[in-house]
């Protein structure tokens, strides 16, 4: 699909029929053992609020590739759709966008009640520069943080050594043989989403 009929808001994912994967970059140690066990560890905050990205470059223009602090190792999460879905439904706009909201303290009260909030972030191409399209960033926290964490994960995958070679191949002028390493990412079927302003 070429840059002109890219949707300007629109959710693009590694995804099959029940699941989709999203990226995070964590410290080794909280990634490492993440990816050896497959659930995230007991040190892992489920309070806090857990940024997921279903971008794997938007994730790689955030992370350098894995090379910034505390986020060496680049985690592939696939979690279920049923969570993701359901993390989209209860989500509000991180920011107030009049088109959206009736007015700013409208917003404010969906900021404050709301588990999961999104941004939409310029997406990314190979090199990292910024498209004029965007794409998803998922923030969850409280009962959603710990339902990603302990209900909706099915697998972790430690894919830092592909960023990196990735990221190799390119230094090396293979851009053909870096974006063959990428994953495949197709628009995920999750209808019209107007809260969301997509």
């Amino acid at each position: 699909m070429s840059d002109d009929h890219v949707p300007n808001r629109q959710i693009r994912a590694a995804h099959t029929d029940t699941t989709i994967t999203v990226y995070q970059a964590y410290s080794p140690a909280l990634g490492v053992p993440a990816a050896r066990d497959g659930r995230f560890p007991p040190a892992w905050k489920r309070e806090r609020m857990t940024w997921i990205k279903p971008s794997f470059l938007w994730m790689m223009y955030r992370c350098g590739w894995g090379t910034k602090v505390d986020q060496e190792t680049v985690l592939a999460v696939e979690i279920t759709r049923e969570g993701f879905d359901r993390a989209l439904r209860e989500a509000c706009l991180s920011h107030y966008v009049p088109e959206v909201h009736a007015d700013r303290s409208a917003w404010q009260e969906s900021l404050r009640s709301a588990p999961a909030r999104v941004q939409w972030d310029p997406e990314r191409d190979l090199q990292l520069n910024p498209l004029p399209y965007r794409s998803l960033q998922l923030g969850l926290s409280g009962p959603a943080s710990r339902a990603y964490a302990d209900e909706w994960t099915v697998s972790i995958r430690d894919v830092t050594g592909t960023a990196r070679e990735i990221r190799r191949l390119l230094g090396a002028g293979d851009e053909a043989g870096a974006r063959a390493l990428l994953p495949t990412e197709t628009p995920y079927p999750a209808g019209p989403l107007p809260h969301l302003g997509a």
